[in-house]
């Protein structure tokens, strides 16, 4: 399916995006709701297997792992809002806000703010990429590759690195240096450095509290887990068979938020972990919304809840997708890119 084939008719995305505004304005009290009932219930997941581990009740410690990291997700996207101004109207408390989550996220607030707002920059410009985003070639670009260079590619696309390695890899390891902006100054490596320093502290806090043996027990997996969960929703936003990439001349910001970003439409408990990110396209049409206004939108405008809409089983055929195709304008996978 050619990306242009499914676009609903009359959808103007730069009057949209005008129209969106009116949705920006965040509710202090629902906002420190919204990240009080998150952090409340993390921290009871995680008292919960440290006390299912205490005593040996493996089948509680182990049913508390995907919740624990559903909700650590969760806390991911009350951070994102927060890099984004949007949870609150005041910018210190989005930044300090963002800061103190990272440290339970394991990610440099700072960092990965200038990150993320250069992938909002950039999204569907096949002339910038590689800042904040999956790296995707187009098929002409793999062709001129060498062998070697199209193994490591593979490699990289390969599903066990990008939802299972990778993600272990990048917030685990990667994220303890402001990779992408090393030479930006003293001011990034000083908040990564901050908040490696608050993540060890509370990690030897944790550790002395419940053993050494059970905080990794409780928390290499949780973070893992939520990890391969946020990579595969980053994934999704972007990487689908409708979406949009075009050369900088002809690339314009307000088409390919509406158009490069998925409406991954999941079940209601999985919307409420997520925190209404699947709503990606009205996101990056209006990245000042806050996560809570996100179903409004859909409400108010329903010509915008079919555009890029995918479902949990749908998503599932995202995954072989891996090149970009310049000439049919879609992603296509290693499979069609040998048949051609």
């Amino acid at each position: 399916m050619a990306a242009d084939d499914s676009r609903p008719v009359g959808l103007d995305a730069s009057a949209l995006r005008r129209t969106l505004r009116a949705y920006q304005r965040p509710n202090m009290a629902r906002s420190l709701y919204e990240v009080g009932l998150t952090v409340a219930l993390f921290a009871t997941a995680w008292a919960v297997m440290a006390v299912a581990l205490r005593y040996g009740l493996v089948w509680v410690y182990l049913l508390m792992i995907p919740p624990a990291a559903g909700l650590l997700v969760r806390l991911f996207m009350v951070q994102h809002d927060c890099g984004h101004g949007a949870f609150f109207a005041n910018r210190s408390a989005n930044d300090w806000i963002g800061r103190a989550i990272g440290v339970l996220t394991l990610t440099d607030y700072d960092h990965w703010k200038r990150s993320h707002a250069v992938h909002h920059a950039t999204s569907g410009n096949l002339d910038h990429r590689g800042v904040g985003d999956i790296d995707t070639l187009t098929v002409a670009e793999y062709r001129a590759r060498s062998a070697w260079g199209r193994f490591r590619y593979r490699f990289y696309r390969h599903p066990a690195v990008m939802f299972g390695l990778g993600p272990a890899y990048v917030f685990i390891l990667q994220g303890r240096l402001p990779v992408g902006f090393m030479r930006k100054g003293r001011a990034l490596w000083l908040s990564t450095m901050t908040t490696n320093t608050a993540i060890a502290l509370l990690a030897a806090l944790m550790a002395w509290t419940v053993g050494a043996g059970a905080f990794f027990m409780i928390q290499l997996p949780v973070v893992a887990l939520g990890a391969s969960a946020g990579v595969w929703l980053f994934f999704v936003q972007h990487q689908f068979d409708r979406t949009h990439w075009r050369i900088d001349d002809d690339w314009d910001s307000s088409e390919a938020a509406l158009y490069g970003s998925s409406h991954y439409h999941l079940p209601a408990a999985l919307r409420w972990l997520t925190a209404n990110i699947g709503v990606h396209h009205v996101h990056h049409l209006s990245s000042r919304i806050p996560f809570y206004r996100l179903p409004d939108v859909l409400r108010d405008i329903p010509e915008l809840r079919d555009v890029g809409r995918l479902t949990l089983l749908q998503s599932l055929k995202c995954v072989p997708l891996t090149l970009w195709d310049e000439n049919s304008q879609r992603l296509i996978s290693f499979r069609e890119f040998r048949a051609a």
